[in-house]
């Protein structure tokens, strides 16, 4: 029996060495486990997306998608994970597309964008149980715009129900064991970079602060800050550390959970205009202040939801 003939495994693409066509490849099989790093680049909502896909409880907010002739808007979960909605004719026949959902990918904008057209064509009445399969055009064509001005933060699910609907004891279980589950949240209204929100999930209370800075300088910068031992959002309350979301970085402070969510304005205002001091060096790192950098890469915070 003759020998299997290997040319067609050995053909590598032109102007390439065999080791080149290897390592492409493997770059190329990397790339496709990471997706996309950073999903909501571009978007001056960027970071409150970032909080509705990744943290915030219960948000709903009006977006504008291209040629949709409904009412659409994202939330964070619906009933069952599914990833989006449309509303029944006689209940208006609006659409929720969800970010937090059971199935999802290794790239958000592309899930967001396929159940955003499907939201856009869908009859009345349906739902799309997940947005993970077939194409995506560019989120930034379909969605044009997100109306942060109207988005609203619940305290609980009955934003879920549509006016009208019969409230049987099934439905209302079901809504009770969502709203016991909520975490109460709030965006603080404040003058500072990138987006402020406050959530308690029991003691202590937090603010998640996500800034839209690349990593590297914004770490220099939380460095330079901690050094001189000006982190702290004032009394009872503590640097707790950072964490990775959607490619931003997102400082985390516990809090005294007995005062009022819009307690914090004012300090984080102040340490806003510290983080943007310190942004502005393009001094060397200190020796403190490396050290400092490495303590707040260490503290990497597991989000308790």
């Amino acid at each position: 029996m003759g020998k299997k003939s290997r040319k067609k495994n050995n053909q590598v693409p032109e102007g390439m060495s065999r080791r080149q066509a290897k390592l492409a490849a493997r770059a190329a099989e990397r790339a496709a486990l990471v997706g996309n790093p950073r999903p909501f680049a571009g978007f001056d909502a960027e970071a409150d997306l970032v909080a509705i896909r990744e943290f915030a409880p219960a948000v709903t907010v009006p977006v504008t998608v291209s040629g949709a002739e409904r009412t659409i808007k994202i939330c964070t979960v619906l009933p069952g994970g599914v990833a989006a909605l449309t509303r029944a004719a006689d209940q208006g026949g609006d659409a929720l597309v969800a970010l937090q959902t059971q199935a999802r990918t290794n790239d958000g904008a592309a899930d967001l964008s396929r159940a955003l057209a499907w939201a856009s064509d869908a009859e009345a009445g349906q739902q799309l149980a997940a947005a993970t399969d077939g194409e995506a055009a560019p989120l930034a064509d379909v969605l044009t715009g997100v109306d942060l001005e109207n988005m609203v933060v619940h305290q609980d699910f009955e934003w879920w129900l549509p006016e009208g609907i019969e409230r049987t004891p099934m439905i209302e279980q079901n809504l009770a064991v969502a709203n016991d589950a909520l975490l109460p949240s709030y965006r603080l209204d404040v003058k500072a970079s990138g987006a402020v929100w406050w959530i308690d999930p029991g003691e202590p209370a937090h603010i998640r602060w996500i800034r839209q800075e690349a990593e590297k300088p914004l770490l220099d910068a939380l460095a330079r800050i901690h050094a001189a031992d000006n982190l702290s959002l004032g009394e009872g309350t503590k640097f707790a550390g950072v964490f990775r979301a959607d490619g931003l970085l997102v400082p985390v402070w516990d809090l005294d959970n007995t005062k009022p969510y819009d307690h914090w304005v004012s300090a984080i205002e102040a340490a806003d205009k510290r983080i943007a001091e310190a942004l502005a060096s393009d001094a060397p790192l200190t020796a403190e202040e490396r050290k400092s950098r490495e303590t707040i890469v260490s503290r990497q915070v597991t989000l308790r939801n």
